[in-house]
């Protein structure tokens, strides 16, 4: 029986037409962000693909909980969810903090569980080689502010909000400590595919910066670069869904 989203504490499940799963793409938002960002894609990635938004602590249905606050820990409550389904082949897409998440989840996959994922995506994010992110955190709600609305994200008009601004801050604290202490170390290379992904106008990350992840990628690397700043898969939606589908198919 394929489970609803209502139904999995770690994502927001959307079974393919037809309710028969033969793939799976994991969604990871980035920091501060929420698996309804990846509610439209729903539908749009081929007959047989489930799409699973991850629901990270702290936030929408999850709002009681604690946030987390390591890489270290949320990748592993990730891997520790997605080992049940990994019965059909997973591909992973991280945009931004998810992007390095995505990878910690597929090195732990592949090394410890022998799972093999069977492609990798990252959006507008160093490689884990490169990763040099600014201790923001440590300037307190002010310098995450400042950030966010630097990179255009839809949180920042929330924050205007002083009852929004309760609900969004403390994801946001803890998301950019896990960004902030998310040091650069030696790239060990992920079996599966890598495809990146990034926009031109990006003020944090280049196409040269996203290029660099193919030092990790032993099974094959491609990059593509799209018009748009750090969010540019929202104007470019139609464009990404059509490339992970076919990459997925």
């Amino acid at each position: 029986m394929i489970e609803s989203a209502v139904e999995s504490r770690w994502f927001r499940r959307y079974p393919p037409r037809g309710g028969v799963v033969a793939k799976r793409l994991v969604c990871l938002p980035h920091a501060g962000g929420t698996a309804g960002m990846f509610h439209g894609w729903a539908g749009e990635l081929g007959p047989g693909v489930e799409v699973l938004a991850t629901r990270y602590p702290g936030r929408q249905e999850r709002f009681g909980e604690e946030c987390v606050t390591s890489m270290k820990e949320l990748t592993d409550e990730v891997v520790r969810a997605l080992l049940p389904l990994s019965d059909v082949p997973l591909h992973l897409f991280g945009h931004s903090m998810g992007a390095s998440l995505g990878y910690e989840v597929a090195l732990r996959m592949e090394n410890e569980h022998g799972v093999r994922l069977a492609g990798l995506h990252v959006s507008s994010r160093k490689a884990p080689h490169r990763v040099d992110s600014p201790p923001v955190h440590l300037g307190g709600d002010a310098a995450i502010i400042e950030t966010v609305a630097g990179l255009g994200g839809t949180e920042a008009g929330l924050l205007g909000d002083p009852d929004l601004y309760e609900l969004v801050m403390p994801a946001l604290r803890a998301d950019f400590e896990i960004v902030g202490t998310y040091l650069a170390r030696p790239g060990y290379p992920v079996a599966c595919p890598v495809a990146a992904y990034v926009g031109d106008r990006d003020p944090g990350v280049s196409p040269v910066d996203m290029a660099a992840w193919a030092d990790v990628a032993s099974g094959g690397f491609d990059l593509t670069v799209y018009p748009g700043d750090h969010f540019y898969l929202a104007l470019q939606r139609d464009a990404l869904l059509h490339d992970l589908a076919a990459r997925i198919a």
